[in-house]
């Protein structure tokens, strides 16, 4: 890709990565729809350091307060003996399901990236899990409230992002939505629970580029689609904070549906 085309998808990896609208599925149908050259797996990992860079620059605060908190139990041999180590331990395990299934499926997974018409249609579920949220909804539960069940559950939903075109973080609100917490909090947790996931895909991603030799050669490209990543990606979390405080998610799920509908329906024709 041209560094005005990693731009671009930087630009639409950080939009999209925190709206729930799927930045895999964008990342894989846009390009083609516009005729831009394919995104390769390396380039879109650095992009997802640059949506990781929003969510550590966004909630600073947070996981300051969650580091310490995890710190301070395993100090005094309580682990769980404060709640913002209980919700550190609660992002660990929530993590635990999608470690295990990336590592499993990666290959098939790779594959699927390689057909847009996948994508387009994984689009169409990710509608109906965020029309499903809305149904499920159960309560206004706080992050304090959170509890081992449901951090596992939310990290099963989070699973189901590996599929391109599957929102994670859509994925991820609809699973704390069923599990009782409100619109905002789910948000907040997803935002979370996708840290280690982002960072553990991209590290491995970087020392992938860094033995193939393209690092080096591709720097200007990389750090575009990084820094344009991190700035959308900031934007996008506070959007999105701010919209589900007084607002559905139902505009997304139209939003996904229509998008991959009319991706399937072009691609018949």
């Amino acid at each position: 890709m041209t560094f005005f085309e990693a731009l671009l998808l930087g630009i639409i990896q950080g939009a999209t990565e925190f709206l729930p609208v799927s930045s895999s599925g964008h990342t894989v149908l846009v390009p083609h729809l516009l005729g831009l050259g394919e995104p390769t797996l390396s380039l879109i990992a650095i992009a997802h350091q640059g949506t990781l860079l929003a969510v550590l620059i966004y909630f600073w605060q947070d996981l300051w307060r969650i580091a310490q908190g995890v710190w301070q139990g395993l100090r005094q041999g309580q682990p769980l003996g404060n709640a913002d180590a209980r919700l550190g331990w609660y992002i660990v395990a929530g993590t635990v399901p999608v470690l295990i299934v990336g590592l499993t499926l990666e290959e098939f997974i790779n594959g699927i990236f390689e057909r847009p018409l996948y994508a387009a249609f994984f689009l169409m579920i990710t509608a109906g899990l965020l029309v499903l949220g809305e149904r499920l909804r159960s309560g206004e539960m706080a992050l304090s409230g959170i509890g081992w069940q449901d951090a596992v559950i939310i990290g099963l939903f989070q699973t189901l992002a590996l599929f391109p075109g599957i929102s994670r973080s859509g994925s991820t609100i609809t699973g704390g939505l069923w599990r009782g917490l409100d619109r905002e909090t789910a948000a907040r947790f997803s935002f979370l629970l996708g840290v280690p996931a982002i960072l553990g895909a991209g590290l491995l991603s970087v020392l992938d580029l860094i033995q193939s030799g393209d690092l080096a050669s591709q720097a200007a490209v990389y750090l575009g689609a990084f820094l344009a990543a991190g700035v959308t990606g900031y934007a996008a979390i506070a959007l999105l904070l701010a919209w589900l405080r007084e607002h559905t998610l139902y505009p997304f799920a139209v939003y996904c549906a229509l998008f991959g509908g009319l991706y399937l329906l072009f691609a018949l024709i």
